[in-house]
């Protein structure tokens, strides 16, 4: 059974940074993408990040884009969110997915393992 779980949210002032972990298990036969999607309260869920396979290539939407960075390390079945100079509007549940595709996608349909959530919460 696969299990994907977050750590690493909190409560943070405006400007601070945060790094969000992604742990998964029981997915040993395959490769796949890994990315992040938030849900901010009354909104719909949206991508926030995306990293292929091997590392090589990573997506961001363009309101993180340059304020957060993915990583991942296969070694240990773990992909991090390193999210700088948060703002108020980045307050929300951060959800850990595991995409059926090595490459990365950005659509909610390429996962089919998802984490409960971390909370982030930005506020002065």
């Amino acid at each position: 059974q696969v299990q994907v779980v977050e750590s690493g949210g909190g409560l943070v002032q405006p400007g601070d940074s945060l790094r969000l972990s992604c742990a998964a298990s029981g997915r040993t036969d395959s490769s796949y993408a890994m990315a992040w999607f938030r849900r901010a309260p009354g909104k719909e869920r949206e991508f926030v990040a995306v990293v292929n396979w091997t590392g090589s290539i990573k997506y961001y939407s363009d309101s993180v884009k340059g304020r957060f960075s993915i990583s991942r390390d296969n070694a240990k079945n773990t992909v991090y969110l390193q999210m700088n100079d948060l703002k108020p509007e980045d307050t929300a549940i951060y959800y850990c997915a595991l995409s059926r595709y090595i490459s990365a996608r950005t659509s909610p349909e390429a996962y089919d393992a998802w984490g409960q959530g971390t909370q982030v919460t930005v506020s002065s």
